[in-house]
Parts: structure tokens; sequence; C-alpha cells
């Protein structure tokens, strides 16, 4: 899941180049390498630590429940939006089984040639294959490859997916049935969230926005790596959308942040769940009352890793800011957030702000206390 899978759209272009690094970290394994390549070490002070990351305790939502219209576990739901950013969500009926095999089988399992032929100089195409994070960008390359799949408006989800013509054969049923249950799962949470939230003004409208955003799934492969404490699978980063469905398979690997001191806890997987996470415009709508948190993928050096995040968003041209009922300057609760675009997004991408803050930082408003002081908003 990730502030720059939004990136693909910025990059200036790709393509299969010569570079062995450029075809992949698969590629990299399968050839036998028994130490880490130098593009892909960190600097010491951004190398994962070499002792066992502690469990984050995330809070879990039960969505049949929740359906019911049990209001524990819509308290339960805004909680977790509030207090970690990130929840494990049971019963979403979401099939996770074809698609984590559909991925590994029919795409990730292929020889460099089959897998080679997604490769693609136009970084806007629906369907790419590519390595690293932000791959042109990166000054360290993350120890990852990737599948992007791209449905730019999601009202056309029934045309769109059967006729994917550049997905593979094999793994396009599954896609198009996991995409679809994402789909219709991010709309019921988004429902949930906005009544948690009291937004009740523009929740018709932000809806039926929600129906015709884009989706973003990016089918990820950690291999094994032989020095693992080097490197990372991804990089500390937050989401761009509204909210991001993470389908995992048994192998940890997702680590959050906690606290304020840039501490790390690892998500163990939850048998039958789906991890969710706030993106950076959720907490913009909700002035900051939902949480954006930093997050990152950590590699082992035994076994391979494959998840499945599925990014939703409102349209790429839709400007979005602090719904109006969370905002009341005379009951201090300030606008914290400057509106945004993805015009704003690739600006920020361009800039030397992102090298040294995250785009959510890049938008927030500097607030004034009761004191006079200038605060930071958070």
């Amino acid at each position: 899941m990730a502030i720059l899978e939004r990136a693909e759209e910025a990059n200036i272009g790709s393509g299969s180049g010569s570079s062995e690094w450029e075809l992949g970290v698969r590629q990299l394994c399968d050839s036998g390498i028994t130490t880490l390549p130098a593009r892909y070490v960190l600097p010491p002070a951004d190398r994962p630590a070499r002792y066992v990351t502690p469990p984050a305790l995330l809070p879990v939502v039960d969505l049949a429940a929740l359906r019911a219209r049990d209001p524990c576990q819509l308290a339960a739901l805004h909680a977790a939006c509030r207090d970690y950013g990130f929840f494990q969500l049971l019963n979403h009926g979401v099939p996770p089984d074809a698609m984590l095999y559909a991925a590994r089988r029919f795409f990730f399992d292929l020889p460099l040639p089959a897998r080679k032929r997604y490769m693609s100089a136009d970084i806007r195409a629906a369907v790419r294959y590519g390595t690293s994070f932000n791959q042109l960008n990166d000054a360290v390359l993350s120890w990852r490859d990737f599948l992007k799949l791209l449905i730019r408006d999601t009202r056309r989800l029934a045309d769109v997916l059967p006729s994917w013509p550049d997905a593979p054969d094999d793994l396009r049923p599954a896609a198009a049935a996991y995409a679809t249950a994402c789909q219709r799962l991010f709309r019921e949470l988004m429902e949930a969230a906005l009544d948690a939230l009291g937004i009740v003004r523009c929740r018709r409208q932000l809806l039926e926005e929600c129906d015709a955003g884009s989706q973003m799934m990016m089918v990820n492969c950690f291999p094994a790596c032989p020095e693992p404490e080097l490197t990372l699978g991804m990089p500390p980063h937050s989401d761009y959308g509204l909210l991001t469905i993470l389908l995992q398979d048994e192998v940890r690997g997702l680590e959050v942040s906690y606290g304020d001191g840039g501490g790390w806890a690892v998500v163990e997987p939850l048998p039958g769940a789906v991890v969710v996470n706030v993106g950076d415009h959720l907490e913009i709508l909700s002035n900051g009352l939902y949480r954006s948190v930093l997050h990152r993928v950590r590699v082992n050096g035994r076994r391979a890793r494959v998840s499945v995040a599925s990014l939703h968003s409102l349209a790429a041209e839709r400007v979005i800011g602090p719904a109006a009922e969370l905002v009341d300057e005379q009951r201090g609760r300030p606008r914290r957030y400057m509106d945004t675009d993805m015009a704003a997004f690739l600006a920020y991408l361009a800039s030397a702000e992102g090298n040294h803050k995250s785009f959510l930082h890049s938008r927030r408003i500097n607030t004034i206390s009761s004191s006079g002081l200038t605060q930071p908003s958070n």
C-alpha cells in the first residue's frame, strides 16, 4: 500500500532497459546472488533494526456485524481510523485464495521473458510490470517487483475488467473478481466512515464520486533476500487516496509506525482478514480526525511474500478538502489542511520537499493556539 503508488502517474518513463536491476529482484534471485547488490543497500540509519519487531495490536472490525448496524462495530471502526489508521477486517466476503494463487502461478512464477513483456515505457498504461518503489527516482532501490492494474473509472468495472487486453490471460479472471469485490467493500467502508464522522451534507455526492473514482491494484512480490537486514521491500510511506485494502499471504512483512520516536510494529497476518488503512485524502476529509499512518515492508531471507494492495481514490481531477461539518473555528476546530488534488501531488513529487517530508505533511496548515503561538496541526 503506498503514497508513491500513485507516483506511477508521475514518473517520466520506464521500460525494459538493459540494466540487470531493471528486470526486477525476482530475476536477481533466479540468477543465484548471495550478497545484496549495492543499489539496494540502505544507509545505516535507514536500515531495519536487527532485533525482532514487536507485533502491532491492530483493532479488528467485523463487517458482518457492521452490516447488521451494530453500533459497537461502527464505534470500533471509528476508533480504529482515529487512533491507529489501520485495522483488520473480518467477514468481508472478499475471496483471498484465488487472487494470491493467481498472482504467484500466473505471473510471478512465470519465466522472465513472459513477465518482461508487461514492462512498458508508458507509465499511464493500465497494466504495467515494474520494480522497486519509485523506480526512476529511488536513490536506493527497494526489494520488490510489482504488477500494476489500473481502473481509472470504477463505474466501468464491468466493461473494463473482462477486456483488459494487456493483462496476463490466466490472471485476468481472478484479478477482475478481486477488483470488483474490493470496490464493493470500499463503498461499504466509506459509507460507514462518513456515518461515524457525522458527514451529512456532502455524503451522497461523496459516495457517488467513490463509485466513479479510480482503483489501482498493486500486485506485489517480495522475494527472499540474501541480506534482508540491509534493505526494505518498501520504504516508509503513507497512501495517497481514501482507503487501501490489503490482501497478504501468511508471510509477515508489513510494519506500521507508532509513537513519536519512529518505532515500528509488525502486522501479524490474521487468517481470513484483510488489512484496511486510512489514506491521505481521508485524513484531509476528516480534518485530521482520522490518521494516515506511515508504514513500510520488511523482507526476510527465507520466504517470498506476495500481497495485493487495492488503492481507492476519487477521480484524479477532484479537489478534496476538509468536510464542512468538521470545521468550526469558533468551537476550536480550525481547518487543518489545504485543498488538494492530483496536480498538487505531482508538483510535490517534482519538488525538493519530497526528499524530507510526506505529501500529507506538505498540505497541513499551521494553526494559532490560544497562547498565540503557531502550532502545527496533527
